[in-house]
């Protein structure tokens, strides 16, 4: 059991330490993230140590994982969230087939197993949801297409991850179909069950207390992370949950304050997911695995946007939306990292190949983050032409 004090003292030297490479990557016009993931380098288990017990740290991360998602969806209505999943769902499951397709082959060609491909594959297959829009400007997030339909893309293939977790807690030898159904069953009845609580309890709740942001604040937070616990509790996971708790109040026009004054709160937890990523990183595995996941790393951001612009432009949009939208989707996602862990834990893929797929996962997350800050707008960018919040 850990004692206060040294809980107190692992949160505080992270705190600290990220600030300082914050600042300095302020300084260098380095993206900020770049300094978060450095943070878990130097200060985690394999650098200098200051932050020993990680997984408590992975843990308070997932909040700014939840609150990502909850904001993200108080922003779509659902009548129009209905019109971009349909507009979506071609260009998620194409772009998702293809991509696995590809990453099967190049793993395979590398010496693993065809299960090890196979897991690879599937964790390779998504985009990373807290990059995307993290790095996506508010007014872009909120208000203009770009970002509903990024929106609806990384939450199909939330989607699709779940049931990837699921297939690898039932042993790997559950149905997909059977699986499938029953996330098809539990998802519509959870939303039902949420929209109608929203409109009937909480909505009454927000308006009687309007005149006092504290409480509006607390009701806020206690619809997200308590209809994220359930909905992992399901089997949908905390950030689907979220994702619908948000929804149901973007029915609310009080919605749009409640947003804008979650976005610290937001940011200051999503300093500690970044920060796990870089503390997970085992450099003695790191240097048998480093060659093949950055020849992988390579091979998806050079081919992903490349086949994420294409599908939007069979699908009637412009190219240069399509462009844009094919870079900042670019990358691995951190679902991929939770897929290729529990497989691993669950004897599913070897070690080897889950650290590659990792570290492969990583390497496309921080390049494309340099992509996008130095050539898209972004609230993290580097150059005052850039910089959109």
């Amino acid at each position: 059991m850990l004692e206060m004090q040294e809980i107190f003292f692992e949160i505080s030297m992270l705190v600290a330490a990220a600030s300082i490479l914050a600042w300095l990557a302020t300084l260098s016009h380095q993206p900020i993230i770049i300094a978060y993931l450095a943070c878990g380098v130097i200060a985690g288990p394999w650098g200098l140590r200051l932050i020993k017990h990680v997984e408590l740290i992975d843990t308070v991360s997932e909040i700014g994982v939840t609150l990502l998602l909850f904001l993200a969806g108080m922003v779509l209505h659902p009548n129009r969230l209905v019109k971009l999943f349909k507009r979506a769902a071609f260009v998620t499951l194409t772009n998702c087939a293809i991509s696995a397709m590809i990453t099967y082959g190049i793993v395979l060609l590398f010496g693993y197993t065809r299960t090890d491909a196979l897991y690879a594959s599937l964790a390779l297959m998504f985009s990373s949801t807290i990059l995307v829009i993290k790095l996506l400007p508010t007014t872009t997030l909120h208000q203009k297409h770009m970002g509903s339909i990024s929106i609806a893309i990384l939450i199909a293939q939330d989607l699709i991850a779940v049931l990837v977790l699921i297939f690898i807690g039932s042993g790997g030898t559950g149905s997909l179909l059977d699986l499938a159904l029953l996330l098809l069953l539990k998802g519509p009845v959870f939303t039902i069950a949420v929209l109608l609580t929203e409109q009937f309890v909480l909505r009454k709740m927000l308006r009687q207390s309007d005149r006092y942001h504290e409480v509006l604040f607390l009701l806020c937070l206690g619809w997200c992370l308590g209809l994220s616990t359930l909905a992992e509790h399901l089997g949908l996971s905390y950030e689907v949950g979220a994702f619908i708790a948000g929804v149901a109040i973007a029915r609310n026009p009080i919605s749009r304050f409640l947003t804008e004054s979650l976005k610290p709160f937001r940011d200051f937890f999503l300093m500690f997911f970044f920060f796990t990523l870089g503390a997970k990183l085992d450099p003695s595995m790191a240097k048998v695995v480093w060659l093949p996941a950055l020849i992988i790393a390579a091979i998806v951001l050079g081919t992903r946007p490349l086949i994420l612009r294409w599908l939007f432009r069979a699908t009637g949009e412009e190219s240069q939306f399509s462009r844009a939208a094919g870079i900042r989707l670019g990358q691995a996602s951190e679902f991929g990292l939770i897929i290729a862990i529990a497989a691993s834990h669950a004897n599913q893929i070897s070690a080897k190949a889950s650290q590659m797929t990792q570290l492969a996962i990583i390497f496309t997350m921080i390049v494309s983050s340099y992509i996008v800050v130095f050539t898209l707008p972004t609230p993290l960018g580097t150059k005052a032409k850039l910089k959109q919040d």
